[in-house]
């Protein structure tokens, strides 16, 4: 079997050290996996993660011209398909009706930009409003 980036295959974990573990592969050539490619979480101790003789899955990374072949185990493991989180709650984005702002496609770019102007002027202005409630009206202590 051809050894070649990208491809996944497995492995005999030969060697443990701080910075990675040596896989030997196939047609008997090795490989390391770097600490930072052994899990997709933090790794503070690799024996907690894999043991001497086991043998794991890797994809390779790279083949540098010298022979040497970096190895990664979290990237050959399959994962699962990434959903997005769901938020709920006031204020959160699942709870904003989307499609209650009908656009009016009559409106030019200007009188648009003006809506959207004047509507960021009023929250502006009620934002200030309630931070200068909550803070007085920040005219203490001046001279008249």
């Amino acid at each position: 079997m051809q050894l070649a980036v990208g491809k996944i295959v497995e492995g005999k974990v030969t060697g443990i050290t701080k910075f990675g573990a040596f896989i030997e592969l196939p047609e008997g050539k090795t490989g390391m996996v770097h600490i930072s490619e052994i899990a997709p979480t933090y790794v503070n101790e690799i024996r907690d993660h894999v043991t001497e003789n086991q043998v794991v899955k890797v994809k390779i990374l790279s083949i540098s011209e010298e022979g040497k072949i970096s190895l990664s185990m979290k990237r050959a493991m399959e994962r699962p398909a990434r959903q997005a989180p769901r938020r709920t709650g006031p204020g959160r984005p699942d709870n904003y009706d989307w499609n209650s702002g009908k656009r009016n496609e009559n409106m030019s770019f200007e009188d648009m930009l003006t809506k959207f102007k004047q509507t960021s002027d009023d929250k502006i202005s009620d934002l200030k409003r309630y931070t200068d409630g909550k803070r007085g009206s920040g005219r203490r202590g001046q001279s008249k």
